[in-house]
């Protein structure tokens, strides 16, 4: 067994909540048994059987409270209909027990549906045996018991065995044995009080923690193509996606803010995300079942910076050795494939046969919306009236956030190789930098005081600003001077990006800014972090403060109010909800946490 096999082994043990289908049910691994809960409401006459943060009223509004890392303690509010219920979950020395307790219930109450679930095609059994289930796979067999009595209830969509009770009063549900609803809440009080003492190790920041850690937990399924946990954006996009969808970034991003207290999971991640890579040397933008992925176009380079950030954390050699390869394949195709001749990188999509009909394998290639895609920034109006070249497959715009980054991914995989002992390696990465680094100088606006993009078809430079220009902060000759105009004309400046919730995505003074539609204006969690992260070193001690306090006041906000931990924001009002642009728990949302977390001290990676 490999280390990495030993780390994604560690988690796969035990009961977990990796059934993309439903935050309401929690499954054994590895033999692929579990129990769902749901709800029959009389009032409608429907039944409730799966259940997503996120959803709308006839499919059951969530608000997620609470979910340790190791499933020892979950905690959820469902509100369908006239039923509102808490679902509280714990673990006692390997057995689950539930607690489902109504808050709010129609005249005849609702029905509890608690049934068993076969997942994966695995070869696993469930059967009712009088008023328990008896749950079945491998060798291993688990009874489930109900402190309430059967009610028979005959009329919901379940096609394995279940048990149903009237929902009037609290029901506990338990594994291996009988235990009553006092027993099951002296477990659930025992992990919450656990759960609260692991919060409060961040001080001040414990519900910005919580908020973060709680989203990349619920968010967290089982690939069974691969054997492995995931940390997908979220389980709505999913079901979108056939079963699962990683993104390139996404996926480094939430390997990064798990390395702070989640070391294997965090592994899980960075690994399965680099093993992706296409043949041709890329990690792709996207991974679906059934081998669906992008061939033409990456995403932003940010893997090497997080992956040696996670080693920094826990001085494990194995796992660069593990990501190296890829990484470094990643850097080379991207040099050869997105540099501009005696110019910056720019964004592209590459040609190539489809062998699907999937609509993002066959949309956008060799096209600029592809290039766009690869950005990561899908609309921008930095790109509005920009050509694409077909011949070069290139977007015809040299951009400074690309090169920034690359330049970053350049030093950190540079680092990487002199730490595993690769100094031919090493001394090519820093060629490529120094490469890009001296034509850095060409794109500066003295006029401006920032690096802009340059057209690479007449030469021009774009004054259209995002927080992807502060990227250039990676490089390592940018002069404090320069630094410092970056950083006080434009950065702290009100009428560009330091509004009221930090950061647009377009400068606020941009015509584009109104939009208000995703990278048309809304505040993105990756935009913060990144920037922080090219501030730091150059002694804005204020501005870096300001970044982490801003970004934790974004976070609260809804996570206080609602739950939400979404995937952009409105930076004028702080505002989550904006249907179609904004997933209400969408994991790299955490970013925000993880940026005050990294500045106050919390992590040291």
């Amino acid at each position: 067994m490999t280390a990495y096999e030993r780390h994604k082994s560690a988690l796969m043990n035990g009961w977990q909540t990796w059934n993309n289908a439903s935050v309401l049910s929690h499954v054994m691994m590895p033999e692929g048994f579990g129990l769902s809960l749901g709800l029959k409401d009389y009032q409608n006459q429907k039944a409730l059987d799966c259940v997503l943060i996120g959803q709308g009223e006839e499919q059951g509004i969530v608000t997620p409270q609470a979910h340790a890392y190791d499933n020892s303690f979950t905690e959820l509010t469902l509100e369908w209909f006239n039923n509102k219920i808490t679902v509280t979950t714990a673990l006692d020395n390997g057995e689950l027990v539930f607690l489902v307790t109504p808050l709010k219930q129609p005249k005849k109450p609702s029905s509890l549906i608690v049934k068993g679930v076969n997942l994966w095609n695995r070869e696993t059994s469930v059967k009712r045996e009088g008023e328990t289930l008896l749950l079945s796979g491998g060798k291993k067999s688990i009874r489930v018991y109900m402190t309430a009595s059967h009610n028979g209830e005959l009329f919901v969509p379940c096609t394995t065995a279940y048990l149903s009770a009237s929902l009037n009063e609290p029901i506990g549900i338990s594994t291996g044995k009988y235990r009553t609803v006092e027993e099951i809440s002296q477990i659930i009080e025992k992990q919450r009080v656990r759960w609260a003492e692991n919060k409060r190790k961040y001080g001040e920041l414990a519900e910005a923690y919580s908020a973060m850690q709680t989203c990349q937990a619920w968010d967290t399924v089982y690939n069974p193509e691969t054997d492995a946990p995931i940390t997908t954006v979220s389980r709505i996009w999913n079901n979108n996606w056939g079963g699962y969808v990683l993104f390139c970034w996404d996926t480094y991003f939430a390997a990064l803010m798990q390395s702070l207290d989640n070391k294997d999971l965090a592994y899980c991640n960075a690994v399965e995300i680099t093993k992706t890579a296409a043949d041709c040397g890329f990690v792709p933008n996207f991974t679906a079942p059934g081998g669906f992925k992008t061939y033409d176009r990456s995403q932003p380079p940010v893997g090497s910076m997080v992956c040696l950030m996670i080693y920094k954390r826990y001085q494990e050699k194995w796992f660069l050795e593990e990501v190296y390869p890829n990484l470094l394949s990643w850097n080379k195709w991207m040099f050869e494939n997105r540099t501009v001749k005696d110019g910056l990188l720019a964004w592209g999509s590459n040609p190539y046969e489809s062998k699907s009909d999937h609509k993002f394998q066959t949309t956008g290639i060799n096209e600029k919306q592809g290039a766009a895609w690869e950005s990561g920034l899908d609309d921008s109006p930095m790109y509005d009236g920009v050509p694409f070249d077909p011949d070069r497959h290139i977007m015809l715009l040299e951009d400074i956030g690309l090169t920034g980054l690359y330049l970053n991914d350049c030093y950190c995989l540079a680092e990487i190789a002199e730490i595993l002992g690769d100094l031919p390696g090493r001394q090519t990465l820093l060629e490529r930098a120094a490469a890009i680094e001296d034509r850095l100088e060409g794109v500066w606006d003295e006029k401006t005081g920032l690096y802009l993009n340059r057209r690479a078809d007449t030469g021009e430079l774009q004054h259209r600003l995002s927080p992807f220009h502060f990227h250039a902060l990676f490089s390592h000759r940018v002069e404090k001077q320069c630094a410092e105009r970056i950083v006080r004309e434009h950065l702290c400046n009100p009428e560009e990006f330091w509004t009221p919730y930090i950061l647009p995505s377009i400068a606020r003074s941009d015509p584009a800014y109104p939009d208000q539609v995703y990278f048309r204006g809304r505040a993105l969690p990756p935009m913060n972090l990144l920037t922080y992260l090219a501030v730091c070193g150059y002694g804005f001690d204020d501005v870096e403060r300001g970044l982490a306090e801003k970004s934790v006041e974004l976070i609260l906000k809804e996570w206080l109010e609602k739950g939400h931990v979404h995937e952009t924001y409105d930076p004028e009002t702080g505002e989550g909800c904006k249907p179609g642009f904004s997933d209400p728990f969408y994991h790299w949302g955490g970013l925000l946490s993880f940026v005050a977390l990294h500045y106050y001290g919390y992590y040291n990676g």
